[in-house]
């Protein structure tokens, strides 16, 4: 999904977590039986979300006050929130972003709870060490998941065209778009919608080339060539038409309601496994999922099991403990595992996934099946993006990627002002 956050939001949010780190936590309330939860999400992760904080608080006695918001307004809210030592005691993190929280201290260790409130020995390995920072524990996945390319399944049927499958390419993007294109569904709807400035489209197909976006020290990991040519492949798919037209795509302004799958713009859109529930609850037309395009037939290892979100604990917390206990619960509680299903994504104890999967619905098994069956598609884990990602993602790739599409700057441009825009970003960051 494409998500923008206006750049000065963004750049308040980041000073205001480089304020906490500067400053030291500063020391929370009292302590109690009492916790605070942040999250970002949908009023249907909401509702589920506080069901199960009423289980906690029927079984564990306390309560939970649980606060949500849209993506664009969660982080800069965090930020501040921690500058001034009254972060939540429990915060929704994400894999982008948590070794930036972890070297600021603004969250907590939680090694000395494994074993006590958290009991993780059966925990899945790739999703225990996704949330680990300079080998400390900082963060308890929520679930697996993946990217996936999302897809109007009836509009492939209207088109009279065989949706791709986890073998098709790049290639097969221009083949079926033409095709597309001459079917005219709906009076014009392209295959698929730009992914040019799609940070996590770029790092699959990088991942293929055998690349990475950063290196585990936080430097870019590809050159400039990598980036002329990623720039060109999509303005040769504009130029023809199969991809949606740079003034329609910046109609998606972050909520699904706005991306070009919902809009009816286009039939294909990259995003994530867990995120099929969240489209189809609002589409009419039948939604599915297909692994990323590869990059030349049998090539492979580009997707990669990420941990969809973390809880973690905020280091100004008062009652670690008790925000260690309410992670356990959440994870392995299986009254709380039939209210989450697989929402934030594939559950990483193999208990919770067996109490799970009988009750899960069409998409959710869906879901499910495509993350445990990614094949050759499955690279390794990549290391964490280094702490300016975000910025890097939000204030630089996508203002560039639609400098591109517009034609305000050529690919050349573009990618020779990005590699040294992103490259000053993170020596400042260093």
């Amino acid at each position: 999904m494409t998500i923008r956050v206006d750049r000065r939001k963004f750049l308040m949010g980041s000073t205001a977590l480089a304020a906490a780190g500067a400053m030291g936590v500063m020391p929370a309330w009292a302590q109690s039986e009492d916790l605070r939860l942040i999250f970002w999400g949908g009023q249907a992760r909401a509702d589920r979300t506080n069901k199960v904080t009423d289980l906690f608080e029927q079984a564990k006695g306390g309560s939970v006050q649980s606060e949500f918001l849209a993506w664009n307004d969660y982080w800069p809210k965090l930020a501040t929130q921690t500058a001034g030592g009254n972060a939540p005691d429990v915060i929704q993190m994400d894999y982008r972003y948590i070794v930036e929280y972890a070297k600021r201290n603004a969250i907590a260790p939680l090694d000395e709870f494994v074993g006590g409130a958290l009991q993780l020995a059966d925990f899945d390995q790739d999703q225990l060490e996704g949330g680990k920072v300079d080998g400390k524990l900082y963060g308890i996945s929520l679930g697996a998941n993946s990217v996936a390319m999302l897809m109007n399944v009836t509009a492939f049927e209207e088109a009279g065209i065989e949706p791709p499958t986890n073998d098709w390419t790049y290639d097969d993007i221009m083949t079926m778009g033409e095709a597309f294109k001459a079917a005219n569904v709906r009076g014009g709807m392209k295959l698929i919608a730009d992914g040019s400035y799609n940070e996590p489209m770029l790092n699959n197909w990088l991942r293929q080339k055998g690349k990475e976006l950063y290196t585990a020290d936080g430097k870019l990991a590809f050159e400039e060539a990598d980036m002329v040519e990623w720039f060109k492949l999509w303005q040769t798919m504009r130029d023809a038409g199969v991809c949606v037209a740079p003034d329609e795509q910046a109609l998606d302004t972050g909520p699904l309601e706005s991306t070009m799958l919902v809009s009816g713009k286009a039939a294909l859109l990259p995003a994530n496994s867990n995120q099929l529930v969240a489209f189809q609850a609002i589409m009419q037309d039948k939604v599915d999922m297909v692994g990323h395009p590869r990059i030349a037939p049998g090539a492979g290892g580009g997707h990669y099991r990420k941990p969809s979100m973390f809880f973690s604990v905020a280091a100004s917390s008062a009652n670690k403990e008790r925000a260690a206990e309410f992670l356990n619960f959440f994870i392995s509680d299986p009254e709380a595992a039939k209210i989450l299903d697989v929402e934030r994504g594939i559950p990483c104890l193999p208990s919770t996934r067996d109490v799970v999967a009988p009750i899960l619905d069409e998409q959710n098994l869906i879901a499910l099946n495509f993350v445990s069956n990614l094949g050759d598609l499955l690279g390794p884990l990549p290391p964490p993006p280094p702490a300016a990602a975000g910025e890097i993602d939000l204030s630089l790739l996508r203002v560039i990627g639609q400098e591109v599409g517009f034609g305000a700057r050529t690919p050349e441009d573009g990618a020779a002002y990005f590699v040294s825009e992103a490259t000053a970003i993170l020596e400042r960051a260093a």
